[in-house]
């Protein structure tokens, strides 16, 4: 599945000029982890970062204007970071597989004459095959919504044919991506694979109220942003895969003391109730009795589980809810998702709560932190000496953290 390797962001909020991981060129900064997690302070910049992959895959889904004026964010002018004048940009390094040859993604979005959101650049970039230097060519190049666009799987791969291939571009409009209408083509695999792959990006804005409404009846095999259809989802599960959720109840039952099963009533109106079964009890307990926790831990559990899971989850603090001897349970259960092979996800998490970070690798972990001038900095702990020998002999990270030996310098 998809790796991104390196992410950077620029004139967005408060993230001015912010890369986590490396990007094409660099060859001495590590490659993003499968779990990443970023750590930081309140207001540091961690919700911003996590919103700038959510404003990517909305800018996808419904267009830069529409993305730009999502309730949360309040318009381009609100999004880009005071004080600049160039557009939002953004860069993606991602590879397709362990061993395919890495492709970028560059975005830029800035304010036309009539001062409303466009794509002012929009570029995707590969090496040629069995070339290991130089700039990687672009076989997606467009400048405010004309340029070109090299067509087949195989174009670009020998110097000198450039031309072969190269079709004209001139879109109609300029607040859509270009990959949004050209991945939507046979004759560009590669633009309709990262397409596919930016699409299929899930943010969690889970919310244990709406997992404890009363849903329509019917199966549903994945798992909504907001977690309102966790009864559909197991609905399917039971279903669809009962192996595959034995697995979850064993896990739920493993990590939450007497939870015994798990499963489903549909009522007389066709409203879907999610039962949880307490060995000391006879009778069930609903969602709605459930604790916050408890939907957390089983919605998480649930995502990972899915047949086909996305190949990016972003989730912002899940600690929240949860009791604090869960939490390194929960990061081992996150990596080990993002690990096993096959089909598994990258998982990005932002969090404030030491003991998850009690189960990280110095290289799962980066550092926001807010300077004087009010704009974010980031540092990958792996590059702290201090830290790295301290982990060595044995010392956790949180508590490193909790020590202040992980304050960005």
């Amino acid at each position: 599945m998809a790796h991104i390797e390196g992410f950077r962001v620029r004139n967005y909020r408060s993230l001015r000029d912010v890369t986590i991981g490396r990007l094409y060129g660099d060859r001495d900064t590590p490659g993003l982890t499968r779990l990443i997690a970023v750590i930081g302070k309140n207001g540091s910049g961690k919700s911003t970062l996590l919103d700038a992959f959510g404003f990517l895959s909305d800018c996808l889904i419904m267009g830069v204007e529409a993305a730009c004026d999502q309730k949360q964010r309040g318009g381009f002018e609100r999004l880009r970071s005071k004080g600049m004048t160039g557009p939002i940009h953004f860069d993606i390094y991602y590879r397709e597989e362990p061993n395919d040859r890495p492709i970028t993604y560059e975005l830029s979005i800035d304010l036309d004459e009539l001062r409303r959101p466009f794509v002012s650049e929009e570029i995707l970039r590969q090496r040629r095959r069995n070339q290991s230097r130089g700039r990687p060519f672009p076989f997606l190049n467009l400048q405010n919504g004309n340029g070109e666009v090299w067509a087949g799987e195989d174009a670009l791969q020998a110097t000198g044919e450039e031309s072969r291939f190269k079709i004209a571009v001139n879109l109609t409009d300029t607040r859509q991506l270009g990959i949004a209408t050209l991945g939507t083509l046979r004759d560009h695999p590669r633009i309709s694979r990262f397409r596919d792959f930016l699409k299929g990006w899930y943010l969690s804005y889970f919310q244990p109220d709406a997992a404890r409404g009363l849903p329509s009846a019917g199966p549903q095999p994945h798992l909504n942003i907001h977690g309102d259809n966790l009864s559909n989802v197991v609905q399917f599960m039971e279903r669809e895969h009962k192996d595959r959720f034995a697995v979850i109840l064993k896990r739920i039952a493993s990590r939450i003391p007497g939870v015994r099963k798990i499963d489903t009533h549909v009522t007389e109106d066709r409203r879907v109730l999610l039962r949880f079964n307490d060995g000391g009890f006879e009778d069930p307990f609903y969602a709605q009795q459930m604790s916050d926790g408890t939907l957390k831990v089983f919605a998480y559990l649930l995502l990972l589980e899915d047949p086909e899971p996305p190949p990016f989850i972003c989730i912002e603090e899940p600690e929240n809810g949860l009791y604090h001897k869960l939490l390194e349970t929960l990061a081992t259960e996150f990596r080990e998702h993002a690990t096993k092979k096959g089909s598994a996800s990258q998982i990005f998490v932002t969090t404030h709560q030491p003991y998850f970070v009690d189960a990280l690798d110095p290289s799962e972990v980066w550092i926001l932190e807010k300077g004087k001038d009010g704009f974010s900095t980031v540092q990958h702990v792996v590059k702290l000496e201090i830290v790295k020998n301290l982990v060595a002999e044995g010392l956790p990270l949180g508590g490193l953290w909790y020590s202040d030996y992980l304050d960005a310098r």
